[in-house]
C-alpha cells in the first residue's frame, strides 16, 4: 500500500522588501488579493513587524483591512503569524484551517512581520 504525505506549498508575497509606504503596501496587497483568490486556499503576506519604521504600520493596516474583508465575506479569514504562539483570539480559527498552514516554517515561529489569509479551506 502505497502512502502519501501531502504537503501544501503557500504562495508567499513580500509587500515589505520594497519599503513602501502604507499605501503602496495597500495597493500591493489589494491586487495580491485579487490575482490570488481564485487559485489558492491560502497565502502568506510578508509584511514585516515594525522594526524599521513602517513595517509596524503596514502590518496594522493589512490587519484592518483583512478584518473588513472577512465582514464582507471577501475572504473566510486571516490569521496574523504571531497568533499560533500567543492568545490572541484566533484559537477557533487556526484550529479550523491549522492544516493549511502548519507545514510553513513560519507557523512554528510565530512570527509577527507575516499573515495568512484563508480563501477557502
Amino acid at each position: 500500500m502505497i502512502e502519501y504525505n501531502w504537503v501544501i506549498t503557500l504562495k508567499e508575497f513580500d509587500i515589505k522588501t520594497t519599503m513602501p509606504t502604507v499605501a503602496e503596501a495597500i495597493h500591493d496587497l489589494e491586487n495580491i488579493i485579487k490575482l490570488t483568490k481564485n487559485s489558492n486556499k491560502v497565502i502568506k503576506i510578508i509584511h514585516g513587524y515594525g522594526s524599521h519604521g513602517v513595517g509596524g504600520s503596514i502590518k496594522v493596516k493589512v490587519r484592518e483591512i483583512l478584518k473588513q474583508k472577512m465582514q464582507r465575506k471577501e475572504i473566510k479569514a486571516y490569521i496574523p503569524g504571531e497568533a499560533t504562539h500567543q492568545m490572541m483570539g484566533f484559537d477557533e480559527i487556526i484550529s479550523h484551517y491549522k492544516q493549511l498552514i502548519e507545514t510553513d516554517e513560519d507557523f512554528r515561529k510565530g512570527n509577527d512581520g507575516i499573515t495568512y489569509i484563508i480563501y477557502r479551506g
